[in-house]
């Protein structure tokens, strides 16, 4: 029985990583990867440790909370990360000890382990978390999908029907050369609406839809993806043409609070377009009410955007400007 380990901070993973652990797979009965939580990044460590687990299930994944805050090649460091992995171990024998960096010397003899080396000299990927850190989406070819989605702001535009969101989103996307995930609800009405209805099942099939071009979009945006309407404006319809809802669409309804690291609510200070789709202005001022208290009922903190296109485009750009993803920020003040 051989037992492989390595360790680091995957901030993020990528492909060196993947080759590494990959290769240890190759040559090892089990493996295990310690992950140090670390202020390198702002991707929380259960995040991090969700890739590994979810791109290689049979790995052993160990989240190392207290770990040593520096790596340097002192010896007194070193001395403190070797009591630290044996500490977290606890007694487990490991044979190999698989690395790509300097420290695979110390720790495969503190470990009594064969120092095995991956790619030391990134020949084979050449790429570090460093280079990521700094611009994931030059080096995306790097990045697997599972990864990169995580790193992406999702940006999502709520607001009754003609407030701008279509419009916004696709201007926003232009200027911060990345893309947007359009209204999927509004193209399968045109499809599949019989007398300007639709049936009750339809709506799990918009918001299942609507999602899958969001997650589709994610994996080619830069940085932000800005997203027009989500499964809770869906939910809406329901109840305004049924009364009620799927249960597939309240549930994925009750889980958009996680779902987007930013809400914004288009007001209806703009003049209404009364195109063939849409049901009058009443209807539309109904509608946003019903919007805003169904955001307050879920506690869901959201920013108004007032004003012309490029009002609204200033403001979400100053809260992108001081945003950051996993952080407690939530946008600002609500006026």
């Amino acid at each position: 029985m051989t037992t492989g380990l390595t360790l680091g901070k995957f901030a993020p993973l990528h492909a060196g990583h993947q080759h590494l652990i990959e290769t240890a797979l190759k040559e090892v009965d089990e493996l295990l990867v310690i992950i140090y939580d670390t202020k390198l990044t702002e991707v929380p460590l259960p995040v991090r440790a969700r890739w590994i687990k979810t791109l290689y299930p049979s790995v052993t994944v160990i989240e190392a909370w207290d770990g040593p805050k520096i790596c340097s090649p002192q010896r007194e460091y070193e001395i403190k990360e070797e009591k630290y992995v044996l500490g977290l171990l606890n007694g487990k024998q490991i044979t190999h000890f698989y690395s790509s960096e300097y420290y695979g010397g110390h720790m495969g003899r503190a470990l009594n382990a064969v120092d095995r080396r991956v790619d030391n000299d990134r020949l084979a990927v050449p790429i570090s978390a460093t280079q990521i850190r700094k611009n994931p989406f030059l080096h995306r070819r790097f990045i697997n999908d599972v990864v990169y989605k995580d790193l992406i702001v999702k940006v999502v535009f709520l607001g009754a029907m003609s407030t701008g969101k279509s419009t916004l989103v696709e201007a926003l996307a232009k200027r911060f050369n990345t893309c947007c995930a359009s209204e999927y609800g509004r193209e399968y009405w045109e499809t599949h609406q019989v007398d300007r209805r639709l049936s009750f099942e339809a709506f799990d099939e918009i918001a299942t839809g609507h999602i899958a071009r969001e997650d589709q979009a994610a994996l080619n945006a830069n940085k932000y993806l800005f997203v027009d309407t989500n499964a809770i404006t869906t939910y809406m319809f329901a109840l305004d043409y049924h009364g009620k809802a799927p249960a597939l669409l309240t549930q994925l309804a009750l889980e958009n609070a996680q779902r987007y690291d930013l809400f914004f609510l288009c007001d209806d200070d703009i003049p209404y377009d009364d195109t063939w789709d849409r049901s009058g202005e009443q209807k539309r001022a109904v509608f946003q009410k019903q919007i805003v208290a169904d955001l307050n009922e879920r506690k869901i903190p959201y920013i108004t955007l007032k004003g012309n296109l490029e009002e609204r485009m200033t403001k979400v750009e100053n809260v992108l400007a001081s945003f950051i993803k996993y952080s407690n920020f939530y946008g600002g003040s609500n006026k």
